[in-house]
């Protein structure tokens, strides 16, 4: 037994903590910078004001991870994150396809408690900092709740990864809080003041059917008067959690300190929009509806942002700029809301898209004014109107990997965030960033220490692609459609289309292409053809007679005609799909960009994929072979389809596909990267939206990697990572790898898109 009746002051428990990176914010972009800060040696502090991790992500909020796939809504095709952010999307769709937040709460303190050189503190909210000199922090002050703790964390560098940039305000950072006006940038989104300068808070609600009545008795403090909602007629008794992103408030307000106060509003609105549903008698159907959860903490969307070297800006993106600091991409649309939120008589968001992917450069990713402070997630150096761009998880998290791999080279040189830019440093960063397997757009990898780019590769077969030649279904020419297709420099081949006409008519084709090399943006018509057809089951013959200046994708497209239904086939193949001119209005997606006058984005066509079990390739074939799955591509250092499908593909004829690499003399490896084809088109969305399968069709499941003299190095099963990385116990000397693989499926084809290989280091 503890007895003490001293009347002194007393001081809390107090422990001071070192480390060489001190990461404060638990969301994404905090757990994979902190992630890929340990896995690179560092020793992590993970700061995290909440009982959980994941942020906006997590149970407590419930937000779904999005970046430049954008529901695939968009045309950034083959754009989900690579790296720390991939692995976790990928594991997530396969421990979880229904989309439970509480299972993803689960998935990401898994990752963070497998790390060894990471300490984790939840529940631990920073509230002071001191400075060995005006801009350099020393060490932060930290409050833990739950065990009555004070905590004094020190290291040489800091991330803040916090969202409302605690330790960047504290320090004295540079930020700015609003919207920048038209004239400091020339951005024509340079919101009004009537529109309002910042996004607000969201809080969602989940429901559930109980199988019998269920009766609502509204709190006191509920609104009213849903009419105050001026679009409360779009509210469904069906539709609940971020599906209701538009239910949002506390842009007029100051959304650091007033969130208190904006949460108390946003309850007031779903309680009273609940009551609307159970009670007004409009929704006979939500009868035996119950609200099953509530959001007790806003997921928060816009506060401050800091100042780096460099402030990216909307002419960065809708450019599509390139920067030679690039370590990251975005690509979900600059998406701004009206201040006034829900009760806004606009609509709730103000989307315009860019016409691809864009750079984010690392000169934003760091204070100007603090030389020892990293800037990751929505607080990075970006103006109000490319926030709406950059704020989106998946980018966030993305950022989050460049950040600490570049806090790891910055131990290992001994310099400061802003030093990496100088000598060679740079390149160091981003080709160590793509050996982790984030992509940079215009780069490749080619590391002199892979064996791999030594080695004589060949392989049991390759597909040599003429296309598709069994329809499997036929489907209505409802909506205008294409078959992307990689193609070599030259002539076109002669395509042959299975089609059935329901009565005479004719088919509008052509052949498109994008203006920007690896943008999936068909704005150049090349040649059209317009076909005469009768009625029955066919295949034409269309000839463009047409020439490639250089190998890269067409779209092959067909105008909507009710009379016409194309022939699909069940057949896939990486790096080939079928994309449509349809409608997504999630993404502000209405099949055709048409900019208001001054607004400085381009008017361009959506085409975009359809989900699993859908999207079926169109069966078009032609007789000439393109040579786009040679093993050659595996040594290109470019893990996904961009202007090539950079992929290696087996014949599905060959019953054990099998790769070998050949050296001229024995060689000591250690350590063999396989990248597959998780299909990086496929947005992945973490929660409340289920997916068709929790594998990828396209993923090699089970292979055998054996060496010279035949004895298995490892073996596999049950494979569905993107990044396979095989560390050997003891380093094998041998002249000659074999990886046989088994096809993922009778419709899909074996594919790898690299193989790495490293000896001692």
């Amino acid at each position: 037994m503890i007895t003490n009746n001293t009347l002194e002051k007393r001081n809390l428990h107090h422990i001071q903590c070192n480390g060489d990176l001190i990461v404060t914010g638990g969301g994404m972009s905090g757990i994979c910078t902190a992630i890929t800060a340990a896995r690179q040696g560092l020793k992590v502090i993970l700061i995290q004001d909440r009982p959980i991790l994941g942020g906006n992500a997590s149970s407590e909020v419930r937000l779904w991870m999005l970046g430049a796939t954008s529901h695939m809504g968009n045309n950034n095709r083959w754009s989900r994150e690579g790296g720390v952010i991939d692995e976790i999307l990928v594991e997530n769709t396969y421990r979880n396809p229904q989309g439970n937040p509480i299972i993803l709460d689960m998935i990401l303190i898994d990752k963070i408690n497998q790390e060894e050189n990471i300490q984790l503190f939840l529940n631990t909210a920073v509230y002071s900092i001191e400075k060995s000199a005006a801009d350099q922090i020393e060490c932060i002050h930290a409050f833990c709740s739950q065990n009555s703790t004070q905590y004094t964390f020190h290291a040489p560098l800091f991330c803040d990864a916090s969202g409302d940039g605690i330790v960047g305000f504290l320090a004295g950072a540079a930020f700015r809080m609003g919207a920048e006006s038209k004239e400091e940038f020339g951005e024509g989104m340079a919101p009004s003041k009537e529109y309002g300068e910042l996004l607000g808070h969201s809080l969602y609600f989940y429901t559930k059917d109980t199988g019998m009545p269920v009766s609502f008795t509204p709190p006191a403090f509920a609104l009213k008067d849903i009419s105050q909602i001026p679009r409360f007629k779009q509210f469904k008794a069906n539709e609940h959690g971020c599906k209701l992103w538009w239910v949002e408030y506390g842009g007029r307000l100051d959304t650091v300190h007033d969130t208190e106060t904006i949460k108390w509003e946003l309850w007031k609105i779903i309680y009273g929009v609940w009551n609307y549903i159970k009670n007004s008698g409009n929704f006979p159907e939500a009868e035996t509806l119950t609200l099953e959860w509530v959001g007790m903490i806003p997921g928060k969307r816009e506060s401050r942002r800091f100042e780096g070297d460099y402030m990216m800006i909307q002419q960065d993106l809708i450019e599509q700029r390139q920067h030679p600091d690039a370590v990251a991409y975005g690509g979900w649309s600059i998406d701004l809301h009206p201040a006034d939120g829900v009760y806004s008589e606009l609509p709730g968001c103000n989307q315009w898209h860019s016409k691809g992917i864009f750079d984010i450069p690392y000169r934003s990713l760091y204070s100007k004014n603090i030389r020892n402070l990293f800037l990751t997630g929505r607080i990075i150096s970006v103006s109000h109107v490319a926030f709406g761009a950059t704020r989106v998880m998946a980018t966030c998290a993305y950022v989050g990997q460049a950040v600490g791999m570049a806090a790891a080279l910055c131990k290992e040189l001994q310099v400061s965030p802003r030093q990496l830019t100088l000598d060679n440093n740079m390149h160091n960063l981003q080709q160590r960033l793509m050996a982790e397997g984030q992509h940079i757009p215009s780069m490749a990898l080619h590391d002199e220490k892979d064996l791999a780019l030594q080695a004589h590769i060949s392989t049991s077969s390759e597909l040599q692609f003429t296309g598709f030649d069994r329809v499997s279904l036929w489907k209505p020419l409802t909506i205008p459609s294409a078959q992307l297709l990689p193609m070599k420099k030259g002539k076109l081949p002669l395509f042959h289309v299975a089609l059935k006409v329901m009565q005479d008519t004719v088919l509008e084709t052509s052949i498109r292409i994008s203006e920007k090399a690896g943008n999936f943006t068909p704005d150049i018509t090349l040649t059209t053809r317009t076909i005469p057809l009768t009625k029955g089951t066919t295949s034409v013959d269309i000839d463009f007679d047409t020439l490639l200046l250089s190998d890269g994708y067409v779209f092959l497209t067909f105008q909507a005609n009710p009379n016409i239904q194309l022939g699909y086939t069940d057949q896939r193949v990486t790096g080939v799909l079928s994309v449509f001119n349809s409608f997504n209005k999630a993404v502000s997606n209405n099949g055709k960009q048409i900019p208001i006058t001054g607004v400085g984005v381009d008017e361009f066509e959506f085409w975009c994929p359809q989900r699993r079990p859908n999207g079926q390739n169109i069966a078009v074939a032609f007789e000439q072979q393109i040579d786009t799955f040679a093993s050659i591509q595996l040594k290109n250092g470019i893990n996904r389809p961009v202007s090539s499908t950079n992929a290696w593909v087996a014949d599905p004829k060959d019953k054990t596909p099998t790769l070998v690499l050949n050296w001229d003399s024995p060689q000591d490896i250690t350590q063999i990267d396989l990248w597959f084809d998780t299909d990086f088109d496929h947005a992945m969305e973490s929660v409340l939206m289920s997916h068709p399968e929790n594998i990828m069709p396209f993923c090699v499941r089970a292979y055998t990697i054996k060496d010279s003299s035949g004895e298995i190095i490892y073996s596999t099963s049950d494979n569905f990572r993107t990044l396979n990385r095989i560390t050997l116990a003891e380093p094998i000397l041998t002249e000659r790898i074999s990886i046989q693989m088994l096809h993922p499926s009778d419709h899909v084809p074996a594919s790898l898109f690299g193989i790495r290989c490293f000896g001692k280091k």
